[in-house]
């Protein structure tokens, strides 16, 4: 419809001119001595329209000629944009479908775009490092420029990739200058927690996950694990003097120290120096806090000397757990293994006999009937003392 009316108005305006042309009897007269040159303005007006014509298409093509090398410049610089934009799209979608050596590829050419490069590094960076190729991983990232707001990333990248090489040591360097830039975010902590964990540096390993947990960025079962575990290396160091131990013991937070996993390896580790009134300390409050039998054992390890006020008042505590745990096996193992070190032979062997049918485990078994036996050896019970030694023999055994 549009093309129609274009034609009509087209048509009117060449039969308008038409009819115009037709009844203008107007002369146009150029005078030039001795030269003079008579021209219809019909044709007068037809030829400044030409010549006009001629002027503009000359000055277009001029103009076009004079712009040709500018534009050429841009047209190549849009190509190498697309290509190296492209390139970087390729880089990504071959790094994320897991084939490494296409994203590498692809990341030289987008590469070829500087304001590509510091990605492009990256993804070549990460690339390399997934086929192993460790010497061309550290010769992407040496590509990349710190001065175009690629530091951070370049950091965060080289830690991750040498916590995941496990290199702590140059990981902990690229933390270290991270810090010293003054960034700080969850997902660094996270890679200097990792580094931290494989270099094995406990203590700041802690300080790192009581860190994350105030920002609940770990799982409470690993915040746990990693508690475990660098408290059971922190406790369980012998290299621990008395001295060292209770120095170590005294950096432990109070919320921590009463928790099982590590009241048990605190007890335990002050029982083998001979701290055992420490020990018995250790495990009374956790004991008060959150019952586990793992503690209770470390209890009955710190037993006091015979016939001191300290026995008979661990016997005291234990008579009364008895009462809130009725049916522990481990805590009537402890009382009555205590009350042998007292010499109250009968409160011992009740105590033992249920700690025995109550048993679940062969160590609970076999260290009952040990008990046993040095009961009646000591009452001079000869033949149940020997039965209960061939129980626990057999125990052991099994």
């Amino acid at each position: 419809m549009r093309l129609f009316i274009w034609i009509v108005l087209l048509m009117a305006a060449a039969i308008g001119i038409a009819v115009t042309a037709r009844f203008n009897p107007g002369n146009v007269v150029l005078f030039y001595p001795p030269h003079r040159i008579d021209l219809s303005l019909n044709f007068f007006v037809v030829l400044e329209v030409a010549l006009f014509a001629l002027l503009y298409v000359l000055i277009r093509a001029f103009r076009a000629t004079v712009k040709m090398p500018s534009k050429v410049a841009a047209y190549r610089q849009q190509k190498r944009e697309r290509d190296g934009n492209k390139g970087l799209r390729e880089a990504l979608k071959a790094l994320f479908e897991g084939r490494f050596g296409h994203a590498e590829k692809a990341a030289l050419r987008a590469g070829e775009l500087a304001e590509n490069a510091g990605v492009a590094a990256l993804i070549g960076a990460r690339a390399a490092h997934r086929m192993r190729q460790a010497a061309r991983r550290d010769q992407w990232l040496a590509k990349i420029a710190d001065d175009n707001g690629m530091k951070t990333a370049r950091l965060m990248t080289m830690t991750e990739l040498l916590v995941d090489d496990h290199q702590p040591e140059k990981a902990l360097e690229a933390v270290h200058e991270l810090n010293a830039s003054g960034t700080r975010h969850i997902h660094a902590l996270q890679m200097s927690l990792k580094a931290q964990q494989q270099a094995k540096n406990w203590p700041e390993v802690l300080r790192l996950v009581r860190s994350l947990d105030k920002h609940h960025a770990l799982h409470p079962a690993l915040s746990a694990r990693l508690r475990e575990l660098a408290y059971d290396d922190m406790l369980s160091d012998a290299g621990h003097d008395a001295e060292s131990l209770l120095r170590v013991w005294s950096t432990v937070p109070s919320a921590d120290r009463i928790k099982p996993y590590v009241a048990c390896r605190a007890a335990s580790a002050l029982n083998a120096r001979g701290l055992h009134d420490e020990a018995r300390l250790v495990a009374e409050e956790s004991l008060a806090a959150d019952w586990d039998d793992r503690v209770v054992r470390a209890y009955r390890d710190a037993a006091a000397p015979a016939g001191s006020a300290a026995l008979l008042a661990q016997i005291e505590h234990c008579e009364g757990w008895v009462k809130q745990h009725p049916a522990d096996a481990e805590l009537a193992l402890t009382l009555g293994s205590l009350c042998l070190k007292q010499k109250l032979w009968g409160k011992a062997q009740r105590y033992l006999e249920q700690a025995l049918s109550d048993a679940t485990e062969a160590r609970m078994v076999r260290v009952s009937h040990l008990k046993l036996a040095q009961l009646h050896e000591a009452l001079g019970q000869a033949e149940e003392a020997a039965s209960h030694y061939r129980q626990c023999a057999l125990a052991t055994i099994l």
